[in-house]
């Protein structure tokens, strides 16, 4: 029998933003539906009003009460706002769109930990207007840690789009605050974290890391700041020859970009927002995607905002959320490899030559030296 189809959890994201135009775009067309399932996590009467404001053809969407009751031929939605009063209010934040995005965020993370849902797509939010006793976190990644990661795992944000692909080692803190918070440790915590999501998400066996000064021109030999020599070189270093990591640098962030110099890296460190988000949305703004690595489930996002100045115009573009299923579904697949490729490769290798693991002729090495 073939597999299943892989089952994909959308959130709403905030309902007076451009998420439901942009998602009810990506589900109307067909082909989506044969490569997986969309299952939106969000309202009936929100998608509806969304679907009327942008004069969008009816098509049919299979509201259901759980994920699973989905069906796999057509678009669902579960309804995790049922009748409780939702007012639309486009291109305006209010309380109740952030209660709603934070509603679906959680019935959906509930889901995927249960196994009902395979990966987890995200539509943008309202930092601010989501917060509350339930969410108190900058964004989702640091949410989805709290909810899903082991203590010892930690969230990386991966901007990604085809061969560019830029982590951050800072988020979404006060720019004041970047060089306090920088650290040897962080670095090298970053660095590690971004090797193993490119080797196990994206699937490249030796990546190539570049990391970005923190300071103009990267400190220009400690004449614009110590940091690329207090902090992040001995990083470097450290991740190099103790650890194999190939990661080269720091280099200054403007030339780096407008030299094209990512070319020649699979992935690249920026020490704070701006400086990898700037580049990369410039590069990459209608097809980036925002992938969270580090965690035990797959999540990825639209690389935008809420889009409130356009939001019920029929001006978003959705092929950033479109390529954010398909990473998801790449990144599923890659795992998948992945674990398949590296567990337990010695007892795996003679099953497959079809030897008997407790009549193993030590003598003999599975290629088939005499190792006498």
């Amino acid at each position: 029998m073939p597999n299943p189809k892989i089952r994909v959890a959308i959130t709403h994201g905030d309902t007076n933003g451009i998420g439901y135009e942009i998602i009810l775009k990506t589900i109307a067309d067909p082909q989506l539906l044969d490569i997986c399932t969309p299952i939106i996590y969000g309202s009936s009467k929100a998608l509806a009003y969304h679907r009327k404001a942008i004069d969008m053809p009816g098509f049919q969407i299979n509201t259901i009460a759980r994920a699973d009751q989905a069906v796999e031929t057509l678009p669902n939605l579960v309804d995790v706002i049922g009748k409780q009063e939702l007012p639309i209010d486009l291109g305006r934040p209010s309380r109740q769109a952030g209660a709603a995005a934070f509603a679906a965020l959680e019935a959906a993370v509930a889901d995927l930990k249960a196994g009902l849902v395979d990966v987890l797509v995200t539509a943008p939010i309202n930092k601010e207007n989501i917060q509350s006793d339930q969410f108190h976190f900058t964004g989702h990644t640091d949410y989805l840690e709290a909810a899903t990661a082991a203590e010892h795992q930690q969230a990386l944000m991966i901007m990604a789009h085809d061969r560019l692909r830029v982590a951050l080692a800072t988020i979404h803190i006060p720019l004041a605050a970047v060089h306090e918070v920088l650290s040897t440790e962080l670095i090298i915590n970053r660095l590690t974290g971004f090797d193993a999501s490119l080797r196990r998400d994206f699937g490249i066996e030796r990546p190539r890391i570049a990391v970005l000064g923190l300071n103009p021109h990267a400190g220009e030999g400690g004449l614009l700041g110590h940091e690329e020599q207090s902090v992040i070189l001995p990083a470097l270093k450290h991740a190099g020859d103790k650890m194999g990591l190939l990661c080269f640098g720091p280099y200054p962030a403007d030339g780096f970009f407008g030299s094209r110099m990512w070319e020649h890296f699979d992935g690249v460190l920026a020490m704070y927002h701006d400086q990898g988000l700037i580049p990369f949305k410039t590069l990459a703004m209608e097809r980036g995607v925002n992938f969270t690595a580090g965690l035990p489930i797959v999540r990825t996002s639209p690389d935008h905002g809420t889009g409130y100045d356009i939001a019920g115009q029929n001006l978003a573009n959705e092929q950033s959320l479109r390529e954010a299923i398909y990473l998801a579904i790449d990144v599923l697949r890659n795992r998948e490899r992945f674990d398949q490729a590296y567990a337990d490769p010695l007892p795996r290798l003679y099953r497959d030559r079809g030897h008997d693991n407790e009549k193993l002729d030590l003598t003999q090495d599975p290629l088939g030296d005499d190792l006498n």
